[in-house]
C-alpha cells in the first residue's frame, strides 16, 4: 500500500545543508533597525530586505500603528465580506485608487491572496490567462485556481507573447499578467510593447507592481513610469515592501473592481487586514505623497551599488532597479559567498533552483533609502573581500559570457 508520506521521509536535501551549517532559510534575525540587522548576533548590513523606503522602522509609521491597535484592537475577526470592514479599509481603498490613477481599489489581507483572488475571480472556464514565465508564484497559483487556461511566455519576450496570442482563439476572454518589476532579475518589463500587443489581440493586462509601486514612476508605479496608466487593466500592489506593513491591493475601474469584491474567494473567505496594518500602510503612502524625495534616494544607493559591483567585477544581469542580482550560477558557491558575506557582516538573500533557473544561482541584493554610503561601502568591501577568497568574481564572469 502507498503511504503518502514517503516523500516526506526521502526529503533530505535541507536536512544535508542543515548538517553541513550552511543552510541559509528560516534563520532567524533577533533585532533589525532596517538598514543594520543583528543576525545570530553580529550586527550586518542589510542588503537582503524588501524595505525599499526604509519606512518599516519610521516612528511616524510605528506611532500610526500603535495608534490603530489601541482604538481598533488587534484583529477585526471576520472577512471584509462580513464584518471585517473598517472605516480605515475604505479610507486606504480611495487613496491607492488615486495613488496609482485608477478609479477603484479593493485591500486584500496579503499580496499573495490579492493576486490568487483577482486572476480566479476573472479568469473562467473558456477564458485564457497569459503569463510571463518569471512572474511570481502566487500568478502561477491564481492561474491554476481559476478554471481558465494557463498559457506561458519567454521572459519579456514580446515576439513570444504576440505569437502565443495570436494562436488563441479570437472570441475567447484573454488576460495578460506581468510583473513590473520582477523581484528576481530586478528588470523592468516592457510595458509599452506589451500594452501594444494586447490591445491588437483584444487581451486585458493586468500589471504586479509589488517591487514597483513605492519606487518606480516616482512611486506611483511602473504604468506610471511609463505613461501607460489609462492603458493598464488592472494594477496589483503589495504593502510588505514599499509601504512598511502587510497586505496588498488590486486597483482599477470601478466595475471591475466591484466584480472583483464579490468574486474574488481570498477576500470573502479570509480575515481583513488588521487595523495597525491598514494605518501603517496608509502612515507610509502619507510619507510618499509628502516627501518624493525618498524615493530618488533608494535611486542613488541603487545606481552606487550597481556601479561598486561592475567595478569589482560581478555579474548583476539586466538590473536597472534596486533589485540587484549577483549572479554566481552554481548553487554550492552560491550558498558558500551567502555564508562568507555573512561572516563580513552583509546579509543577502541566495536563490538556487527553482526561484531561479538552473544554472542561474544568485545572491538577491536590494536597497532602501535609509542605506548610508558608509553601509553601502561596508558592503562592497564585503564583496570584495569575498570575492577574492571564493573567486566568485571570475565565476561570474565567465557566466555572463557564455550565459
Amino acid at each position: 500500500m502507498g503511504d503518502l508520506f514517503d516523500k516526506v521521509r526521502s526529503y533530505d536535501r535541507a536536512k544535508d545543508a542543515i548538517k553541513a551549517g550552511i543552510y541559509p532559510y528560516f534563520r532567524a534575525l533577533s533585532d533589525t533597525e532596517g538598514a543594520i540587522a543583528n543576525f545570530e548576533g553580529k550586527e550586518v548590513v542589510m542588503i537582503g530586505s524588501n524595505n525599499y523606503l526604509g519606512l518599516t522602522t519610521d516612528q511616524r509609521v510605528r506611532q500610526a500603528a500603535i495608534d490603530a491597535v489601541n482604538r481598533y484592537g488587534t484583529s477585526v475577526t471576520g472577512s471584509r465580506f462580513l464584518n471585517g470592514t473598517l472605516e480605515l479599509h475604505l479610507e486606504l481603498d480611495r487613496r491607492l485608487a488615486k495613488f496609482v490613477g485608477k478609479e477603484a481599489a479593493l485591500v486584500f489581507s496579503t499580496g499573495y491572496q490579492t493576486n490568487v483572488g483577482t486572476i480566479s475571480a476573472l479568469v473562467g472556464k473558456g477564458d485564457y490567462v497569459i503569463i510571463d514565465k518569471d512572474d511570481h508564484a502566487s500568478i502561477v497559483d491564481g492561474c491554476i485556481m481559476s478554471r481558465g487556461e494557463m498559457k506561458r511566455f519567454r521572459h519579456s519576450d514580446i515576439s513570444s507573447l504576440d505569437k502565443l496570442l495570436s494562436e488563441l482563439p479570437e472570441a475567447a476572454g484573454k488576460l495578460v499578467v506581468v510583473d513590473g518589476v520582477y523581484s528576481m532579475g530586478g528588470d523592468i518589463a516592457p510595458l509599452p510593447e506589451i500594452v501594444e500587443i494586447c490591445r491588437r489581440h483584444g487581451a486585458r493586462i493586468m500589471v504586479d507592481d509589488a517591487h514597483g509601486i513605492g519606487v518606480t514612476g516616482a512611486g506611483h508605479g511602473t504604468a506610471y513610469h511609463f505613461g501607460l496608466t489609462d492603458q493598464v487593466d488592472l494594477i496589483m500592489g503589495t504593502f510588505s515592501k514599499s509601504f512598511a506593513s502587510i497586505g496588498g491591493f488590486i486597483a482599477g475601474d470601478h466595475d471591475t473592481i466591484h466584480y472583483i469584491q464579490h468574486h474574488a474567494r481570498s477576500l470573502i473567505f479570509s480575515a481583513a487586514l488588521p487595523a495597525p496594518q491598514a494605518a501603517a500602510a496608509l502612515a507610509a503612502l502619507d510619507i510618499m505623497e509628502s516627501e518624493p524625495e525618498i524615493v530618488q534616494r533608494v535611486w542613488e544607493n541603487a545606481d552606487y551599488m550597481r556601479a561598486g559591483l561592475k567595478r569589482l567585477g560581478y555579474n548583476v544581469g539586466s538590473s536597472n532597479t534596486p533589485i540587484i542580482p549577483v549572479i554566481i550560477g552554481d548553487d554550492f558557491r552560491t550558498v558558500m559567498a551567502w555564508h562568507a558575506l555573512i561572516s563580513e557582516g552583509v546579509y543577502t538573500n541566495p536563490v538556487v533552483p527553482p526561484g531561479v533557473p538552473t544554472g542561474h544561482s544568485l545572491l538577491r541584493t536590494s536597497y532602501m533609502a535609509s542605506h548610508t554610503k558608509e553601509h553601502l561601502d561596508r558592503a562592497l568591501h564585503a564583496f570584495e573581500v569575498v570575492g577574492e577568497r571564493l573567486d566568485i568574481v571570475h565565476q561570474s564572469q565567465t557566466f555572463e559570457a557564455v550565459g
